[in-house]
């Protein structure tokens, strides 16, 4: 099935673009605070997954955009990245299994270090167009579940009041887009809008017609005509 990805796709970058606005918006009225510059690469070391829109729309464009040798050289990045952080939610898990709350996890989690693979040898991102919200709004106040956070080589000073950017309503209505989608192809997978992967794993994934869970009316049709026998 042939998927126009256009519509969502287009859902989501009013999404990116109130996310730049917003960091602009911080970024003009502290800009003492704001330490983002080229070639910064705090932000691609840090552990975080995309919503199924996000994959889709980085996985496109990786596509679209990459070739040849350097297309194997990202996925060979990410088979490598995707490995680390295979053992890192391993051991999330297994903290979890211990006894610690969600909170000590995620504290944990924070600190882990992963280099994207798209962060490339002089330090640039290799689709920087097209990069994620996270990494958009990295370097300036976000809240999550009404959890302050900012970039460690920012200089918002903890205890101060600053604008923030609440992270829980940009996932929800990321979530909402992922949900339009997957109602739109009618796919079998009910919980696919729930889909959380890192960038190493967006890049990996082939997002054909049976990882979407999208149905295949001569399949259908064969095995309707099997039970009719």
């Amino acid at each position: 099935m042939a998927i126009d990805y256009k519509p969502f796709f287009d859902e989501y970058k009013k999404l990116v673009d109130a996310a730049d606005q917003a960091f602009e918006r911080i970024e003009s009225e502290y800009p003492d605070c704001v330490k983002c510059h080229t070639r910064c690469a705090d932000c691609c070391h840090a552990l975080f997954d995309l919503t199924l829109i996000e994959a889709l729309y980085i996985n496109h464009h990786f596509k679209e955009r990459v070739s040849g040798n350097d297309r194997d050289d990202l996925l060979s990045k990410a088979n490598r990245a995707d490995r680390k952080i295979y053992k890192i939610k391993r051991n999330a898990h297994k903290a979890a299994v211990a006894g610690k709350n969600d909170d000590e996890i995620l504290g944990i989690l924070s600190e882990e270090r992963v280099r994207c693979p798209l962060l490339n040898q002089k330090d640039r991102c290799d689709l920087y167009e097209y990069r994620p919200i996270t990494c958009r709004l990295y370097g300036v106040p976000t809240a999550i579940r009404g959890s302050g956070h900012t970039c460690g080589l920012s200089g918002f000073v903890s205890g101060q009041a600053y604008p923030t950017v609440n992270i829980d309503n940009i996932h929800r209505r990321l979530y909402q887009v992922s949900l339009d989608l997957i109602r739109s192809v009618r796919s079998k997978h009910i919980k696919m809008a729930d889909l959380l992967v890192p960038v190493s794993m967006a890049l990996l994934t082939e997002f054909d017609d049976a990882y979407l869970g999208i149905p295949d009316p001569d399949k259908d049709r064969e095995k309707e005509g099997e039970t009719n026998e």
